[in-house]
């Protein structure tokens, strides 16, 4: 007997298949370009789902418009590509109504940061129960190369030839602010440790955000270089882990303090500092999440992958099962007719 992972009325699943990835593998063509960050981002999915305790029809994956919203044609379990930036809209009321069902929301960076931005505060507000995994490559692919909320300042695209004048968001800024139980990030070459964030998502009870940097290879190729090739990464990321120190570089040589109330980066081996003086990632810890997820956009501080953060606390599903039961054991079942008269009617002779 396998139970849902933190079930929220612990609903119990009995013979569920052994699956392999494979089984999640939709019989159709994967139809993104050449080099695209998503097949990778697709292999580690499917290679999580037989692990979350979860029967093929209990799992859906909701999309919205855009390159990444193709992921549910490409996942063989139930599926919703929906409309422009309305994905986590359908997820929460999908999630709400049957409270069961494991939810995925496939999204990009303009889906879920431009024309759907009020439906991802509202929904990480509320800590519906619900993966959102957010491809960011920093510009519009599927409309062909313009700028997107996450584009930074000067870039040349489409819609900005002489250079992008708007400041970008910060993702797991606007994550954190609007009450996200868990936020991540990871990168698409880096399969083992989005694997890793992906299962810790799926285990996660409320609202969570992962953001995933996947290159572009056609509209803004290369826009990661710098926090994903093996020459710059050790000393221009940081990779977070609970309980452990904040350390970085080739030989783990750099770490961070500090320094009043902003992080600064320190030499280990110049010997005025060791590793006992540096931040310890706690990612129970909101204000050192927040601190961290602001050291993205300091160019003189390294780029933190992994869990930024992870809260334990009653989602919104939950709540709503809650007041119904809570209703129905004051007042009863009650019943459709009831329910549209309302508590004050009468009948005219």
């Amino acid at each position: 007997m396998i139970t849902q992972l933190d079930g929220l009325i612990n609903k119990e699943y009995t013979e569920i298949p052994q699956y392999t990835p494979k089984d999640f593998k939709a019989p159709i063509d994967v139809r993104w370009c050449a080099g695209c960050g998503g097949y990778s981002i697709l292999s580690q999915v499917q290679r999580i789902m037989p692990d979350i305790g979860v029967p093929k029809e209990k799992i859906v994956f909701v999309s919205g418009i855009g390159c990444s919203s193709r992921f549910p044609y490409y996942m063989d379990v139930y599926g919703f590509h929906s409309i422009h930036g309305r994905a986590l809209a359908i997820a929460s009321g999908l999630k709400v109504a049957r409270p069961d069902l494991s939810v995925w929301v496939a999204t990009g960076d303009g889906d879920c940061m431009s024309i759907g931005g009020n439906h991802m505060i509202h929904a990480s507000r509320r800590n519906v129960d619900i993966n959102v995994i957010m491809f960011n490559n920093e510009i519009y692919s599927l409309t062909k190369g313009q700028f997107s909320p996450t584009s930074r300042v000067g870039q040349k695209t489409k819609s900005s030839p002489f250079g992008v004048l708007d400041d970008p968001f910060n993702p797991s800024s606007l994550a954190l602010g609007s009450g996200s139980t868990f936020v991540a990030r990871g990168y698409d070459n880096n399969p083992s440790h989005m694997k890793h964030l992906f299962q810790r998502a799926a285990q996660h009870k409320g609202f969570s955000f992962v953001e995933i940097y996947a290159n572009c290879v056609i509209f803004n190729d290369g826009a990661f270089d710098e926090y994903t090739r093996k020459e710059t990464r050790p000393t221009s990321t940081i990779n977070l882990e609970h309980g452990k120190p904040l350390v970085f570089g080739f030989k783990n040589e750099l770490g961070i303090i500090m320094d009043g109330y902003k992080p600064k980066v320190v030499n280990l081996d110049e010997g005025k500092y060791s590793v006992n003086d540096l931040i310890i990632h706690n990612e129970e810890d909101s204000t050192l999440a927040l601190i961290l997820s602001d050291m993205s956009f300091n160019p003189e501080l390294p780029r933190p992958m992994g869990v930024i953060y992870a809260e334990s606390k009653p989602t919104y599903d939950q709540k709503v099962t809650w007041q119904i039961n809570d209703l129905i054991e004051r007042k009863g079942e009650g019943n459709l007719e009831d329910l549209m008269r309302g508590d004050e009617w009468w009948e005219i002779k």
